[in-house]
C-alpha cells in the first residue's frame, strides 16, 4: 500500500511558520532551500514518520493566486513511480510537473492533479525525515470510544 509521506503548507514567511511548528510539535529541522530553487523556499520539517514543507511558492501551481496559505499538496511514497503514473493518468489523473531524468531539485517529485484539482505527488523514494515503505506499521484495531460519564 502507498503511504502519505509528505504535506506542503504555502505560507508567506516560511522560517516563521516553521518555528511555530518546531516549538509547538517539537518537531526538527531537516533541510532548507536556498533563493535559487526555481519552486519555492523554505523549511522542511519532520516527525519521523512525514516529511512537512512550510514553503514560499514561486509559482501558482494550484491557480489561486500567489497570496494562497494553506495545505498546498500531499505527497504519497509508492513503490514504483513509473507504474503508479501510468495508474493514475489511466484513471484521469493529469500529470503536469515531471523532472527530467538527470534534474536535481531536491524535494521535487511528480506533480499530479486528482479529479477535483487537489494537487498530490507522487515518489519512489522517501522525502527527507520520512519513513520508508517496509518499515510502516498499520493500527490493526479501531480506536474505542471514550466511555460515557
Amino acid at each position: 500500500m502507498a503511504k502519505i509521506r509528505h504535506i506542503a503548507i504555502a505560507t508567506n514567511d516560511p522560517e516563521k511558520t516553521a518555528e511555530f511548528y518546531k516549538k509547538a510539535f517539537e518537531f526538527k529541522e531537516i533541510a532548507r532551500t536556498d533563493a535559487a530553487n526555481p519552486l519555492a523556499h523554505g523549511v522542511f520539517l519532520s516527525d519521523g514518520t512525514l516529511n512537512l514543507a512550510i514553503l514560499k511558492f514561486k509559482t501558482d501551481q494550484l491557480g489561486k493566486g500567489m497570496d494562497f496559505t494553506g495545505v498546498h499538496h500531499f505527497g504519497v511514497l509508492v513503490e514504483d513511480a513509473d507504474q503508479m503514473t501510468a495508474k493514475l493518468e489511466a484513471l484521469g489523473g493529469e500529470c503536469f510537473m515531471k523532472p527530467e531524468p538527470d534534474e536535481k531539485m531536491g524535494y521535487f517529485e511528480i506533480k499530479f492533479r486528482g479529479p477535483d484539482g487537489t494537487v498530490f505527488d507522487i515518489a519512489a523514494h522517501p522525502w527527507g525525515g520520512s519513513a520508508p515503505l517496509d518499515k510502516e506499521t498499520a493500527r490493526t484495531h479501531e480506536r474505542q470510544p471514550a466511555p460515557a460519564k
